[in-house]
């Protein structure tokens, strides 16, 4: 028999309300004797007295019961909600510890409402992620992975490997049956290549999951002194970067984060990129040109009123990305052309003149990359790995299938079982404890 757990469910510290779950077979039990009345009916609140082992009155709230399996870990469970004061909180900790219920760890909760099937696991990252949203775009992809999206895109890929081993296995166990169509595995082949093409798309779009996520990056970069610190500020609108008229003034990344578009974005202002007169600075530049080099977008900011050539700038910069005309206020309208697919903005930092245009493009820019898609976006690096591993399996199926069924059926079945550890299907204890691990205690 599992044993029987609780946690505050609310958040911790003096509130007007604390929420206290329970989970297990000692759920109703327990609070018979915390109320030391009938259990109210299901699902139902009913106002109570909450007792200690003495008898003592320790606070008066609502009830909750909720007898499995229709309980959020689909075990018997039961809900307090009382005054949230810490007093009353410890003492009730203290009479259910007195009744044999001990306090649960982080993700427990949604680990047995795993154990117990009433979630798979990417549904209970979903969850995590929804807990954790800071951003409306962070709040639709969550909900999205909460409701079983990911989970009805993984199944339906291995509801077809499943149709494709068939097939190969009927190849290998009745070779010589009549009744047995000579080869099967042929008729493999069109859905391996389809199924090939869906994954390998997937992972294509893998990294705007992820930025949604964990933030779009975004990097300034360009000579010391363009004014890249002053830009960061502007955009920040707050004194985030030092900022002098001395060259090199910033020597490692500072980081702002932003929300555009309803999406969580970084926005790291790097070091001025030249020949470095110490070793300190050479690793500032080299961090810069690391971390421009991962960003999923540039901003070169150069000073027009001083540079008369930007072709170093230029050979950063990427289609979709932004040449920072900086310094307008000093020299006037530029003469500067941009490389193909790089948008130009002539601005003014210190001023602010044209930093708005600035904002409204890097919001578009945004929307367009991370929005949602017909497809689910893999939200987990965990996710992009498992994918991988079952494309690299089903293309190496689909080699092998000229040269018999065997091996192809061994790369499918392969494929599946990579499938199947996403959503939990197979045992993969140590992924399963690194993803309940993330959940605050009480969920």
């Amino acid at each position: 028999m599992t044993d029987t757990i609780f946690a505050l469910a609310s958040a911790p510290g003096r509130a007007g309300v604390a929420v206290i779950r329970l989970s297990g077979p000692l759920a109703g039990p327990a609070l018979d004797a915390l109320t030391q009345r009938p259990r109210p009916a299901p699902r139902a609140a009913a106002l109570r007295r909450f007792h200690d082992d003495s008898g003592a009155v320790i606070d008066s709230g609502l009830a909750l019961w909720f007898p499995a399996p229709a309980s959020f870990t689909g075990e018997d469970c039961a809900e307090l909600q009382v005054h949230g004061g810490p007093a009353v909180i410890e003492a009730l900790a203290r009479a259910l510890e007195a009744l044999d219920l001990r306090a649960a760890g982080p993700g427990e909760f949604t680990r047995r409402a795993f154990e117990h099937g009433k979630l798979d696991l990417t549904e209970a990252e979903g969850l995590a992620d929804l807990i954790d949203a800071e951003t409306e775009g962070q709040r639709a992809q969550a909900l999205a992975q909460m409701t079983g999206a990911l989970r009805a895109l993984y199944e339906g890929w291995r509801t077809q490997l499943i149709s494709i081993l068939a097939a190969l296995e009927g190849e290998i166990d009745f070779p010589d049956e009549d009744d047995v169509p000579d080869h099967l595995s042929e008729a493999a082949t069109e859905p391996l290549d389809a199924l090939i093409k869906a994954l390998a798309a997937h992972l294509d779009d893998a990294r705007r999951g992820e930025r949604v996520r964990e933030g779009f990056a975004i990097a300034l970069i360009g000579a010391p002194n363009a004014g890249k610190s002053s830009l960061l500020n502007a955009l920040a609108r707050r004194e985030a970067a030092i900022v002098t008229d001395i060259p090199g003034t910033t020597r490692d990344v500072v980081e702002v984060r932003l929300v555009l578009a309803g999406f969580p974005v970084i926005l790291a202002d790097t070091a001025g990129l030249r020949e470095a007169a110490d070793r300190v600075e050479a690793e500032g530049v080299r961090r810069a040109l690391a971390r421009a080099e991962d960003a999923d977008l540039r901003l070169g900011v150069s000073d027009v009123s001083r540079e008369t050539s930007l072709d170093a700038l230029h050979e950063r910069l990427r289609p979709g990305d932004a040449l920072i005309l900086n310094k307008t206020d000093l020299a006037g309208a530029p003469d500067f052309a941009s490389p193909e697919g790089v948008t130009a903005f002539p601005l003014s930092a210190t001023t602010g003149e044209g930093v708005a245009a600035l904002e409204a493009w890097l919001e578009t820019a945004v929307r367009q990359r991370l929005s949602a898609r017909e497809a689910p976006a893999l939200s987990r690096a965990r996710h992009r790995q498992g994918v991988t591993r079952a494309l690299d399996h089903l293309t190496a199926a689909r080699e092998a299938l000229a040269r018999g069924p065997e091996l192809a059926a061994l790369e499918t079945h392969l494929a599946i079982r990579a499938l199947e550890g996403l959503t939990g299907r197979v045992d993969v204890e140590d992924v399963l404890d690194a993803v309940f691990s993330q959940f605050c205690i009480g969920k």
